[in-house]
């Protein structure tokens, strides 16, 4: 392996042969090029999907209020569905263990000033665990709680945007908002992953917003989180049975697909992680179709120039070379050429994909990359089936008798 001569003849022979190393290695580096760039493809497929679930939390349960479009038990179709406490008391009661966390919330569009500055804002009356529910980070301050629902007041926790839109420079915390009228005074920022549209939300205690909206006890959504010890399947029936309640209670038709929502992300992320599962098992079929393509293409070229360089084994036997020798100066060319071409194919894949970047976010790829412990697998898998393709053919050259080598057209 170290011997010094046997490295000079390699590369000199490397060098006689620009096109016969060229044509073996070429299939090595385009092999590992594509299957860098199709795996990382599938990666940035995955990413897109787990951004898309990261938004609010990955076990959420959101109810929605429709409008009835089939008569139901005495009563007329066309009706608007409104939630009220009793109706999310009655879920959080009814679920037992099966609830992880929860909240109501009361959406409301309101006027928000704050010294000259004011601008419409989406005001959110909600129970304390909507922080959780919504994967909401603190970046000041706290978050609405139960203490400021029991005792109804008038605090306000303010996304990121809203701060930079309206109170801009210094500290937020502690400052007065006027809320349709009503001054709130700033508890707290958060950050969401939703990103600007979310952080220009502003969270205040849903008993305050009720009880400015004339002590009504309407909510306009029901979020929970279902406990993450449930599989799947039992998290899809969980939000069947959620939907049966409301049902229930609103006298709402089985049939009727209108009267209310149930955005259960147990069934979207079934569904979403299967075709993604669907997907990815093609982009790897395919990757790892390359590599076989690879692997044949060397070995059928390796084939190729063991049996056009059999006059010269011949020459080698004839002047005392042994069969080992032999065997081994081609097989450590083979690993040689396969070595250097897979780490071009490497460096092309991993530019490929760095050029690529986030310019494919529109056909939901983002961020395509692939770790180094899948590269050096196929790294490696292509090196040993280079080694291989070239031991085998120089073995059996190696057994021919020198004059029929010499022979050989």
């Amino acid at each position: 392996m170290f011997d010094l001569d046997r490295w000079q003849e390699i590369f000199s022979s490397i060098r006689s042969n620009v096109l016969r190393t060229v044509l073996s290695g070429f299939t090595v580096a385009l092999g590992l090029f594509i299957f860098i760039v199709l795996f990382g493809i599938g990666n940035g497929l995955n990413n897109s999907f787990s951004k898309a679930f990261m938004r609010d939390a990955t076990n959420l349960i959101m109810v929605f209020a429709g409008k009835t479009t089939l008569p139901y038990a005495g009563l007329q179709s066309d009706r608007q569905i409104s939630f009220n406490n009793s109706d999310f008391d009655a879920i959080e009661k009814e679920s037992g263990d099966k609830i992880e966390y929860g909240s109501p919330r009361y959406t409301s569009n309101l006027t928000v000033k704050y010294g000259k500055e004011s601008g419409n804002y989406q005001i959110n009356g909600v129970l304390a665990d909507e922080k959780l529910l919504e994967n909401r980070t603190m970046i000041d301050g706290r978050y609405i709680n139960q203490l400021d629902n029991e005792r109804k007041q008038n605090v306000a926790s303010i996304g990121r945007m809203v701060w930079r839109d309206l109170i801009r420079d210094g500290n937020p915390i502690g400052k007065d908002l006027e809320i349709n009228g009503t001054m709130f005074k700033v508890v707290g920022v958060f950050s969401d992953p939703g990103g600007d549209w979310d952080e220009r939300h502003i969270s205040v205690p849903l008993s305050t917003l009720q009880q400015m909206k004339k002590g009504s006890d309407t909510i306009s959504t029901i979020m929970l989180s279902y406990n993450q010890k449930l599989t799947p399947d039992q998290a899809v029936e969980y939000g069947q049975e959620i939907e049966k309640t409301i049902r229930k209670r609103h006298q709402i038709s089985p049939d009727d697909q209108q009267g209310v929502f149930v955005n259960n992300n147990a069934s979207n992320t079934k569904d979403s992680f299967a075709f993604l599962f669907v997907i990815t098992a093609v982009v790897g079929f395919i990757g790892l179709g390359t590599l076989l393509a690879g692997i044949i293409g060397i070995s059928n070229i390796m084939v190729y120039i063991v049996k056009e360089r059999t006059k010269e084994i011949g020459v080698r036997k004839a002047i005392g070379a042994k069969p080992r020798g032999i065997v081994a100066l081609i097989l450590q060319e083979s690993i040689v050429i396969t070595v250097i071409s897979g780490i071009i194919g490497v460096g092309l894949g991993l530019l490929a994909l760095k050029l690529i970047g986030n310019s494919l976010e529109d056909y939901f790829i983002s961020e395509p990359s692939v770790g180094w412990g899948l590269i050096l697998v196929a790294f490696f898998c292509l090196v040993i089936s280079g080694a291989i393709a070239g031991f085998v053919p120089a073995y059996r050259a190696s057994k021919i008798k020198p004059i029929e080598a010499l022979r050989a057209e």
